[in-house]
């Protein structure tokens, strides 16, 4: 079992579901194991998704037809395998990562995984590459330093179209969220982000917790609206 990012005395019994449900309905093949084994050897943090939420992540890939997909933080590319996986033929996820090192071993796991050429990687500060990139999206998900997500949240609006999905990772973490009173400066971003979704009025938007293998967090899911 992975070490959970929020551990929890129930964490057992939510990473039994995670595994009975990812067996049953996001069963992964060779490739997609290896990836995850890749990212262990190389020492990456073991921040991937599960497997039922890459499936998940799947879903609304096909849920809304989308063609260009935008990733902001991409680690060893699981998360980013699994959307590639549920384009169309023509379509091309563009994904961000700071870290060169991480970059590398993701991208010999596309390779590995024969999906590298629906994968459009660039690697620096996201802020630095996202004024760079031409929209619209049609799915934005964002899972790097939280800290940042309020920004990251800015230019995900501006990269968009009416019917843009944006999905936001890691938003509970482990219930710090509703502490206004945290130092903690990825709660502190979390919860602008939270503000600045419930504010916009381009936006309609909700969250969902989570609990599994990874502890106990949650999803924020935006659609932006006709302007």
């Amino acid at each position: 079992m992975r070490i959970p990012d929020y551990p929890n005395p129930d964490i057992h019994q939510w990473a039994a579901v995670d595994d009975y449900f990812g067996r049953l309905l996001a069963p992964q093949d060779a490739a997609f194991e290896q990836i995850l084994e890749c990212n262990k050897k190389a020492q990456l943090p073991v921040h991937d998704v599960s497997a039922v939420q890459g499936k998940f992540l799947a879903l609304l890939v096909q849920l809304t037809k989308a063609s260009r997909v935008l990733e902001i933080g991409t680690l060893g590319g699981y998360s980013t395998a699994w959307m590639a996986k549920a384009l169309p033929a023509e379509g091309i996820i563009t994904t961000l990562e700071i870290n060169p090192d991480h970059a590398k071993v993701a991208r010999e796991n596309w390779r590995n995984a024969q999906l590298d050429k629906q994968i459009d990687l660039h690697i620096g500060s996201a802020l630095d590459i996202l004024p760079t990139l031409n929209g619209p999206f049609d799915l934005v998900f964002i899972d790097a330093d939280k800290p940042n997500n309020p920004r990251y949240l800015e230019w995900a609006i501006k990269l968009s179209r009416p019917g843009t999905l944006i999905i936001g990772d890691n938003v509970v973490r482990g219930g710090g969220v509703i502490n206004s009173d945290s130092s903690d400066l990825s709660v502190k971003g979390v919860r602008e982000f939270i503000s600045m979704m419930a504010a916009d009025p381009r936006l309609e938007s909700t969250a969902l917790q989570t609990v599994g293998e990874k502890g106990w967090d949650g999803f924020s899911i935006s659609i932006v609206k006709n302007q």
